[in-house]
């Protein structure tokens, strides 16, 4: 027998069309609809209890546990690409809470605190994705990228934080031999993690007679490359990023009239509150 309560069940609140228009998934990662519109429901009681678990918060997998309750269509969260992440925190928030979202804001002009509204289906039309179609040439090669996957990212900012607390305490070290070591070894760290960032961001590289997507070769091109062809690849890398980001609210100061920009930041602890 089945649940008579069923169809009191919780329904889709949003249709949502991701900028990836289902690229850069694996097969069996997302369950595409034909109009290529996936259906976004409002969490849960327990959804809302992942995202005040400190560890699933740390680690990712409150993001990832939150959509696989909310948008049942995309089977393995982690391979989420970077461009339709926030669409689907965006949306997810909307699909729960309403289309109305307040942040708080300090003025920097007169420090006066107050609350401010967002609009967040207007938010939903202004993320676009980068234009990854487009190869970027240098010299005799071609370069294709693509957006990082969840799970990348995720384990990015894992290594940045470890990273950084090391970084941190660099000051207590006493012996000043010790502590050059460690300064150098933590920014051979902080390096190769933005080398592995740039290799992870590349699809392949075209040369006039090979076609390499090897990860191993590519990274080993950036290690040996000339430090302006880096700087180009990894401007390249962050400039796609940065266009399918959430773009910072313009805000006029209720107090002293004063326009600023204010960055909106998603995540698990405060968006979905």
């Amino acid at each position: 027998m089945s649940n008579p309560l069923k169809q009191y069940f919780r329904r889709p609140a949003i249709y949502l069309r991701l900028p990836s228009d289902g690229k850069f998934y694996s097969d069996g990662a997302i369950d595409l609809p034909e109009n290529k519109e996936i259906p976004i429901y409002p969490m849960t009681a327990i959804d809302e209890i992942t995202t005040k678990t400190p560890d699933m918060l740390f680690n990712g997998t409150a993001v990832i546990e939150i959509i696989k309750s909310c948008v049942p269509n995309i089977k393995n969260p982690w391979e989420i690409p970077q461009i339709d992440l926030d669409p689907i925190l965006v949306a997810i928030r909307a699909a729960t809470n309403g289309n109305d979202m307040d942040i708080e804001s300090t003025c920097p002009a007169c420090a006066e605190e107050s609350s401010y509204g967002v609009n967040l289906t207007g938010l939903l039309t202004s993320l676009k994705s980068g234009d990854y179609d487009k190869e970027i040439i240098m010299n005799d090669l071609k370069f294709k990228f693509k957006p990082l996957s969840y799970k990348q990212v995720n384990q990015i900012n894992l290594a940045q934080f470890e990273i950084q607390n090391i970084a941190n305490n660099l000051d207590k070290i006493v012996d000043e031999q010790a502590r050059q070591i460690k300064t150098t070894e933590t920014m051979h760290r902080l390096t190769e993690l933005s080398m592995g960032f740039v290799s992870e961001a590349i699809e392949h590289i075209a040369t006039p007679s090979a076609f390499v997507v090897e990860k191993e070769y590519i990274l080993d091109f950036l290690k040996n490359c000339d430090k302006q062809t880096f700087e180009e690849l990894r401007k390249k890398t962050i400039e796609l990023r940065q266009t399918s980001e959430i773009k910072p609210l313009k805000i006029k100061c209720i107090k002293c009239q004063n326009e600023y920009e204010q960055s909106i930041i998603l995540n698990a602890t405060d968006f979905f509150g």
